[in-house]
């Protein structure tokens, strides 16, 4: 497995924001800022095995792609000002200039989540309270230096796959600026909780980067013993089920006190995730590696 240490330039601030969702439009041979020469992350580009969490998961890493571990993507998160969990797991993304997607990682251990809602999700509901949700979590966002957020329309329903237990939906929302916002998710349910890995890309994009996203999670894989199949009469089971990951990304509380009484609280100021990447992503990543593998060639 090859080890290629970077800097990430500060100024390629692409905005993977929850909440600030706009993008700067960068140069693609922006340089890092002079003095700077200690590498800031380390991406690891495939093929190779990545682990994702502690001992939970893992990826199959393809040759053009790169990956970033835990730490490093937490650390890159909040570095762009970002809110994070603790549960990022990692990153991975396109080294070839034409894609420029990213996909996040995260880990919730909740529990064994039952399929039981795959035939009652009503999307039209959902959408409306992911509406209401979305508005009244604005203040917060304004508060906070971001723009507005009003959700437009499913980009794709919620759609539950009983042979993957892969529960995948998009949607796409509007700032007050005029941006469009897309947030396109993935729910992979295990025997001990669930992998979300979200899409990042510009709106335009997402039909495109969709189809390489999807053969990235045909190559994700629960270890032995963590997969949905594997649970067993005593294991923990989540409080909550599919309706309830749509709309606030897990929450027991949905299930104690009533789920869309609540939808407000469970969505809060991230409800659309991780906000679009800019295009300087993609031919950042492909400068990089060119520019490693000539420092090779010249040799040590």
């Amino acid at each position: 497995m090859r080890h290629h240490p970077t800097h990430w330039p500060r100024r390629l601030a692409f905005a993977l924001a929850a909440g600030l969702l706009s993008a700067p439009a960068l140069a693609a041979d922006e340089h890092p800022e002079p003095g700077e020469q200690k590498p800031e992350f380390t991406w690891e580009k495939g093929p190779g095995k990545m682990p994702l969490g502690d001992s939970i998961a893992q990826l199959q890493l393809q040759d053009e792609e790169a990956f970033l571990d835990s730490p490093q993507t937490i650390k890159l998160l909040q570095k762009l000002g970002n809110p994070t969990s603790g549960k990022e797991v990692g990153m991975v993304g396109p080294v070839a200039d034409e894609e420029q997607w990213l996909a996040l990682f995260e880990y919730e251990a909740s529990g064994y989540v039952k399929d039981d809602e795959k035939d009652k999700i009503d999307a039209d509901e959902l959408l409306e309270h992911i509406k209401e949700g979305t508005e009244e979590s604005n203040d917060f966002r304004k508060e906070h230096g971001s723009p507005g957020l009003h959700v437009v329309r499913w980009l794709q329903p919620p759609h539950y796959d009983a042979r993957t237990h892969n529960l995948e939906w998009g949607i796409l929302a509007r700032d007050d600026n005029g941006g469009e916002i897309v947030n396109y998710q993935v729910k992979v349910l295990g025997r001990e909780g669930v992998m979300a890995v979200t899409l990042m890309d510009k709106p335009e994009r997402i039909e495109t980067s969709k189809a390489s996203f999807r053969k990235v999670l045909e190559r994700f894989s629960y270890q032995p013993g963590k997969t949905y199949a594997e649970w067993r009469p005593g294991d923990k089971v989540a409080e909550y089920g599919l309706t309830a990951l749509v709309v606030g990304g897990g929450a027991a509380v949905a299930a104690k006190l009533g789920l869309f009484g609540y939808i407000g609280k469970l969505i809060k100021p991230i409800l659309v995730g991780l906000a679009a990447v800019a295009a300087t992503v993609g031919r950042f990543f492909k400068r990089l590696f060119r520019r490693e593998d000539s420092s090779n060639q010249n040799g040590p």
